[in-house]
């Protein structure tokens, strides 16, 4: 079994985007948007790198020291192929993010994930 604590950044953040954007197109549906092309228009307002970094920054003050960790290490990564549309502050916050629901997820929170998300974009409650 692998231990959860010592996998990548890159990974968790991998599981991490794919936790946001189910979160984020579940809230959509249940918005009553129903047409595809009107449902990836409108998830581009919460998936961009712009966009992740304003929810974090709502919840960068109520996450708990292990989360902080996780956070770090997925913000602190190598990588950068920073989109255009970002500064590289925003897209590694971004990174960050998306290693915290990693995270979670992994850890199977559920909970922690739901509390999170809807502090996060609390337009899409």
């Amino acid at each position: 079994m692998i231990d959860i604590s010592q996998l990548g950044a890159h990974a968790l953040a991998y599981l991490g985007d794919s936790v946001l954007e189910c979160l984020i197109r579940e809230a959509l549906i249940l918005k009553g948007i129903e047409k595809s092309s009107h449902l990836n228009k409108e998830a581009l307002n919460y998936v961009t790198a712009v966009n992740q970094n304003k929810a974090y920054m709502n919840i960068e003050n109520i996450l708990t020291d292990e989360e902080k960790a996780v956070f770090k290490r997925g913000r602190n990564s190598s990588h950068l192929n920073v989109p255009k549309s970002a500064s590289p502050i925003e897209y590694k916050n971004a990174t960050g993010l998306e290693a915290v629901f990693g995270y979670l997820k992994l850890q199977k929170n559920e909970d922690r994930i739901l509390e999170l998300f809807s502090l996060s974009y609390p337009d899409l409650k």
